[in-house]
């Protein structure tokens, strides 16, 4: 699969592709990492290409680079410009970054991501994973010149990549007092939440409370959500799905989920956390509306909120 350059994307979301070497007019990354190897072992060496590079600007800012046009690029090259102070991102993390992306043969700006709040969700960084190459044993705070190899589809590129953070991976918001007759929820050490349903008839109308009340960005309708959630049947008390047993967190373009999960979602800041009791009606149907295993059942959701992009940029 191959993407358009930056400049030509409806969503500065797929600069994620473009970092994996997806791109149809991007050059191409090498092979992909072994998983067997730690984040340091697979980061990209340093080369002359992205040691040439001359950034101007501050960290965290859009920047300019200025470098020798028409090189030709042989392989994934990366120099890390300024080294942060904060952790070195860990196998697994969700990281945070902006980026701005130069045609190496004209030296002209092909666009900017991620300096603006909603731009760009977090990227996991794996071993195994192109990405790796790019951003592995970097720490956070760093500036990343990276130079991305020429193709027999076009000429190389130049990236200046700002590693801005880490994203955690259950919500961080301040708790807010329970709501009386809600199912109660009890949280494991890495934020896992186990519900108890109370012993009574399930809701008929939706309801949702705010557990942890977080201070980013607010969720609009048709943006695209990082979150972790654990669903429960209200009859029987049993989980049916869950990110947090499915080993990672979601997210799902437009947040297309049932109603009164979107219910849930909009207006929520990120850093949340939201409990929601959904009637069937907003769930997947009464009761003989569908062959889905969950027709007619009252669900409830416990739905951390871990990174908003906004659906204006997608």
């Amino acid at each position: 699969m191959r993407t358009r350059p930056i400049a030509l994307l409806s969503t500065v979301a797929a600069a994620t592709l473009l970092l994996a070497g997806c791109g149809s007019s991007t050059p191409e990354a090498t092979e992909t990492p072994d998983a067997s190897k730690d984040l340091c072992s697979v980061a990209a060496a340093s080369g002359d290409a992205s040691d040439g590079v001359t950034i101007d600007g501050t960290f965290g800012e859009v920047s300019t680079a200025t470098f020798e046009t028409g090189q030709t690029v042989e392989e994934l090259e990366r120099t890390v410009v300024s080294e942060g102070d904060g952790d070195e991102i860990a196998d697994g993390d969700y990281v945070e970054y902006a980026l701005s992306a130069f045609a190496a043969d004209t030296g002209e700006r092909l666009g900017d991501a991620g300096y603006t709040d909603g731009e760009l969700l977090p990227a996991q960084i794996t071993a195994d994973a192109s990405l790796a190459q790019v951003m592995g044993c970097a720490t956070v705070g760093s500036r990343l010149s990276v130079a991305f190899p020429t193709s027999e589809q076009a000429a190389a590129q130049f990236y200046i990549i700002d590693v801005l953070g880490v994203t955690p991976t259950a919500a961080w918001g301040a708790d807010q007092k329970p709501v009386d007759g809600m199912p109660t929820v009890e949280l494991a050490d890495d934020g896992e939440p186990s519900v108890e349903i109370p012993d009574a008839d399930a809701p008929a109308e939706l309801q949702m409370s705010v557990l942890k009340e977080g201070d980013g960005m607010p969720v609009s309708a048709g943006d695209t959500t990082l979150l972790q959630y654990t669903g429960v049947n209200w009859d029987t008390g049993e989980v049916f799905d869950s990110s947090w047993k499915n080993g990672a967190p979601i997210k799902i373009d437009g947040n297309t989920y049932v109603e009164g999960f979107v219910q849930a979602l909009e207006g929520q800041k990120v850093g949340s956390q939201v409990l929601v009791v959904i009637p069937p009606a907003l769930g997947y149907g009464e009761a003989g509306s569908s062959e889905h295993e969950l027709a007619g059942q009252t669900l409830v959701f416990v739905i951390d909120i871990l990174a908003n992009q906004t659906a204006a940029i997608q």
